[in-house]
Formats: structure tokens, sequence, C-alpha cells
């Protein structure tokens, strides 16, 4: 019996570049075993498994999880900030803008 075929794509960026690979594979395929038939984790060896998280189309989704025809999966770096903090900190800078502008006038 013929073992049925899709296509799927990895996604992978980090600043300055991105990679997107597109493979055929079988439909009984993990994630975990696409991205690790494209290669992709011996061009990145930054990418570790255990900590880097995985997603389809933007979702968070286990190693472990099935793929459908024409799914993307997208491996995602480490936070390098908090986005709550990130925010605070755009909102507070924002703010002393607006008062510097009102003792301007």
């Amino acid at each position: 019996m013929v073992d049925p075929q899709i296509t799927v794509e990895v996604a992978y960026a980090r600043p300055g570049e991105q990679v997107l690979e597109q493979l055929r594979v079988s439909a009984t395929s993990t994630v975990e075993a696409v991205i690790a038939q494209s290669g992709i984790l011996d061009r990145f060896p930054e990418i570790d498994l255990k900590v880097n998280k995985v997603g389809v189309f933007g979702k968070a989704t286990a190693l472990s999880a099935s793929l459908s025809e024409g799914d993307r999966i997208e491996i995602y770096r480490p936070l390098i900030a908090d986005p709550k903090e990130a925010r605070k900190k755009r909102a507070a800078e924002g703010k002393q803008m607006k008062k510097g502008a009102r003792e301007a006038e």
C-alpha cells in the first residue's frame, strides 16, 4: 500500500534571515519528524526543540501533533523581553512626552 503524502512548510526566522522550507512528507508525520526531516536543525544549531516553542499557523502546538495538507510549522525564538513590561515602558515614555509637550506651550 502506498503511504499518502502531504505538502507542508517549516518556517524559522532570526534577525536578518528567514527560512521557509516546503516538504512533501508522509500524511502520518508529526511536527517533530517534519522539522527533523527539513534539515533546519542542522542549518540553525541554536534551535533546541526542548526550549523553542513550535506552532502551526501561529497557534502553539505539541511536537507530537499530526499535520494536514498545506500546514506551516513555525519554530519560535525565545522572547528577549517580557511583552507586558515592554508595553508598560512604551506607555510610560509616551506619557512623559505628552507632559513635556504641555510644558513647552
